[in-house]
């Protein structure tokens, strides 16, 4: 069953979906959406995220962005998923926290996952179902009153995500710097390849930044940057028809050597081995 809170004015799109493999295709109409999904059931729900293998467990979230692919094996549980476009709740100045460029979309984690447990799972239940009746409600302030509800839940998993994956390690200014690198990073990564080019931008050093990373992470602010290139070298190499050449000068690169070189210490195979690898896998 799909859900959906549309806007004319503004081209705003928000969507819940409780069978979102079989559903997304609903939403092709709009671009650049940002997901939060939930496996509201008693098994394990196999998906892929940008070619990686993932397992999200009962009473899980994760979350998605346009920036990333999804796909699932035949035969998974439904998935529940909350889908929305920048036009529905990124115009308006929210906390950074909650923002679309917030702790959970863009920033500390590759792919975060929280869990629910004790009472935390009745909550997210209880606020499941108002956002049921909300979506039926067709009135003036519809879109408002979804709105609210959003950032609810956006605050929600936030702080889980901050209290499970971060704990007591980074502070809130600490964890912003983290969030803010990684944002800078997917903005500028075409053409920022140096960790001092970011440093600068958030006023801090090299090394400070270093230290910060590794608090709470194995990865490294340089890794950062090198596994951010990588993506997207895999993304074109998977969904377009660039040749090797292309997509290193589309990154950043005066030569393909260079991306060549980067993108086999990343990922272990040449850009044509992945390329030719992963045709025989779907084939």
């Amino acid at each position: 069953m799909v859900y959906t809170f549309k806007g004319k004015e503004l081209g705003s799109f928000f969507a819940l979906s409780t069978d979102y493999a079989t559903e997304r295709d609903e939403f092709k109409g709009y671009d650049n959406l940002i997901n939060i999904h939930w496996n509201r059931n008693d098994v394990p729900i196999h998906l892929s995220i940008d070619n990686v293998e993932q397992v999200l467990f009962p009473n899980q979230l994760t979350t998605s962005t346009y920036l990333q692919k999804l796909s699932f094996k035949k035969g998974e549980p439904p998935l529940t998923s909350f889908s929305f476009n920048r036009e529905f709740y990124c115009i308006i100045d929210h906390d950074q926290e909650v923002s679309c460029n917030g702790v959970i979309f863009f920033g500390a984690f590759d792919i975060p996952k929280v869990t629910l447990e004790g009472n935390e799972i009745g909550k997210f239940e209880a606020l499941y179902q108002v956002f049921i009746e909300e979506f039926k409600t067709r009135d003036s302030i519809q879109g408002e009153m979804l709105m609210m509800m959003l950032k609810r839940l956006i605050i929600k998993t936030t702080r889980l995500t901050k209290e499970q994956k971060i704990g007591q390690r980074l502070d809130d200014s600490q964890v912003d710097i983290v969030r803010k690198y990684n944002v800078l990073v997917d903005i500028h990564f075409k053409t920022k390849h140096q960790v001092n080019e970011y440093a600068e931008m958030l006023f801090k050093s090299p090394k400070t930044l270093s230290n910060l990373f590794a608090k709470y992470n194995h990865k490294t602010p340089l890794q950062i940057i090198h596994e951010r290139i990588a993506l997207e070298g895999k993304r074109q190499l998977l969904y377009t028809d660039k040749t090797v050449k292309e997509i290193a000068h589309d990154l950043g690169f005066h030569d393909a050597g260079s991306f060549h070189k980067l993108f086999k210490k990343i990922t272990g195979h040449t850009p044509n081995d992945f390329k030719k690898s992963t045709r025989l896998l779907a084939a």
